[in-house]
């Protein structure tokens, strides 16, 4: 039997008290690659922002790897959240410390405490995203898709089962777009990790084929078509 990263059953998706998706259905298994597209303002990132713990869950039922989003808190939210990783499009990475250090306020901010063990996370992470000697570099000496990398290197470091990635692609040009998806599924693949990936770019859908769920006049459509309509 499969296990079951999110399961979302007759929710309903609030953006404070606008009701943004109805009778929303989804499951998704563990190493499951999984598009969320839509047009802007049909509720993608509050679907996300749901899953993630940042929207609450007020109506329905919800888990997400084995956390009840009924019985979500503010206390609870950071527990959640180092079972999965976020990947944005703007990379948020802190422009004042080197990569190493981006990872090392992380794996504190989660509870890391031995300094050997995190230095040994960090070179294991930056490896698996192909930065090994970009550790001591700052943001700005990176270019877009490196920036990216290390934000997917952030978005592994407690070993998720989830990732949720917010536009991951949407400020890069075609080439580094398609290094990112291309790291996106052998992360997918070779770790069983689910993918959970909001974005507008049908050119990388095409290349990189998977699940397509769509945001649409207020529901999801499970298994959509690729059709803009």
């Amino acid at each position: 039997m499969q296990e079951t990263i999110i399961e979302l059953r007759h929710a309903n998706i609030y953006q404070g008290n606008n009701l943004v998706l109805q009778d929303v259905n989804l499951h998704v298994n563990r190493g499951e690659f999984v598009y969320l597209v839509g047009k802007t303002g049909t509720g993608k990132s509050s679907l996300l922002k749901t899953l993630y713990g940042d929207l609450p869950l007020k109506e329905g039922d919800g888990t997400v790897v084995g956390f009840d989003l009924n019985k979500m808190d503010w206390k609870k939210v950071p527990f959640l959240r180092r079972n999965l990783g976020v990947v944005f499009q703007d990379f948020q990475l802190l422009t004042d410390r080197n990569v190493n250090d981006n990872l090392k306020f992380v794996l504190r901010a989660t509870g890391w405490k031995d300094e050997k063990l995190m230095d040994e996370k960090i070179v294991d992470v930056l490896d698996k995203v192909g930065l090994k000697a970009k550790g001591f570099k700052m943001p700005y000496e990176l270019s877009g898709g490196e920036q990216q990398r290390v934000d997917i290197a952030r978005a592994l470091l407690n070993s998720p089962k989830l990732i949720l990635a917010d536009e991951p692609t949407g400020n890069l040009d075609p080439e580094t777009s398609d290094e990112i998806m291309q790291l996106l599924v052998q992360i997918s693949r070779d770790y069983g990790t689910a993918i959970v990936m909001a974005t507008h770019d049908y050119i990388v859908i095409n290349k990189f084929p998977a699940r397509l769920v769509r945001t649409e006049r207020g529901r999801v459509i499970d298994n959509a078509s690729i059709s803009m309509s």
